[in-house]
């Protein structure tokens, strides 16, 4: 394993990951799970989808992670009468040069969070392909690229119906992971209502958040991650996991090549999380529920039978054979 580790200089990533985890912890208490998935799709250049109850901070895990990093941030609201140009921008006629100037939307910043995602409809939700997708936006026949890094992090409530959308395939497929937040344990729940006591003088703790991680910084330490080794095995084995979703009994739509790249990006990723410049059976392991439970789609018998999306992703785990 030495040998291994000689290849790469994960020093610098170990710093700027202990230290936005010490500034996200200032506020949040516990989600090491979802501080940890949010790093490494930070890490591979990936969207990630947010989704839990009201109340479990998913916005504020998303602002605070933002905060740590020292890049524009944007927040953008989804409602039913949100249009297409509210959020990438529109042409606005200018009566002194008496031309018309593309004035760029809210999308236009390194990260963004987009809240309650599934409240916008269709049609706004299309407008989101391109971004997400190409990190560019199309108005007027003109292009108009994106600066890097961009990250879209957008959050949904799976309880709650009335007055939201359903995401298109299209859409979901383009975000790297589906997050899923749970309720924190009652150890947590205490420590979460110490905290608000004791910084009861601020609004929800953001301030005392500080940058830890600058976007050249960033930028390197991605270069690194597609360094990572990844062993002809486990290549075989993660092409093996995303074929088995396409022929399973319990599924009507199996997950796609994208889903087979998200999956090799963010593994090389959660290894160098982990100190290592290796990918192993465990990450990708780790991560199959993460990157394929929002790509695929249950048949409505077995839906109606209750199972999820992640039990059949653990079936599939089970009957791959794990290469060692």
């Amino acid at each position: 394993m030495s040998s291994f580790e000689s290849r790469l200089d994960l020093t610098e990533l170990k710093t700027a990951v202990e230290g936005i985890r010490t500034e996200i912890g200032r506020v949040i208490v516990g989600q090491q799970a979802t501080i940890d998935l949010l790093l490494t799709a930070l890490l591979s250049d990936g969207h990630v989808l947010i989704e839990g109850v009201p109340g479990v901070a998913k916005t504020l895990t998303a602002k605070l992670l933002a905060k740590t990093i020292a890049v524009d941030f944007s927040r953008i609201q989804f409602t039913p009468d949100l249009m297409p140009s509210d959020v990438l921008g529109t042409s606005i006629f200018n009566p002194k040069s008496t031309e018309f100037e593309y004035r760029r939307g809210p999308i236009f910043a390194n990260l963004v969070l987009i809240d309650e995602i599934n409240r916008a409809p269709a049609k706004t939700q299309a407008a989101l392909f391109e971004v997400m997708e190409e990190r560019q936006v199309t108005n007027d026949g003109v292009t108009y690229r994106l600066e890097e890094p961009f990250l879209v992090l957008a959050t949904q409530n799976p309880v709650e119906q009335e007055g939201t959308y359903r995401l298109p395939e299209a859409q979901l497929d383009r975000f790297l992971f589906k997050v899923v937040v749970g309720y924190p344990n009652l150890n947590e729940e205490i420590d979460i209502l110490r905290g608000h006591h004791e910084r009861r003088h601020l609004t929800d703790g953001v301030e005392a958040v500080q940058p830890a991680l600058t976007a050249g910084q960033l930028q390197a330490l991605r270069s690194q991650v597609h360094q990572v080794h990844v062993e002809d095995k486990v290549l075989e084995y993660i092409a093996q996991i995303v074929q088995s979703t396409r022929s399973n009994k319990s599924l009507f739509l199996g997950a796609s090549p994208r889903a087979s790249v998200a999956l090799l990006n963010s593994s090389k990723a959660l290894a160098t999380l982990r100190g290592r410049d290796f990918v192993t059976p465990e990450d990708v392991q780790e991560l199959a529920g993460p990157v394929l439970r929002h790509r695929i789609l249950l048949t409505p018998e077995r839906e109606m039978e209750g199972g999820t999306a992640d039990e059949v992703i653990a079936q599939v785990l089970q009957k791959i054979e794990v290469p060692r």
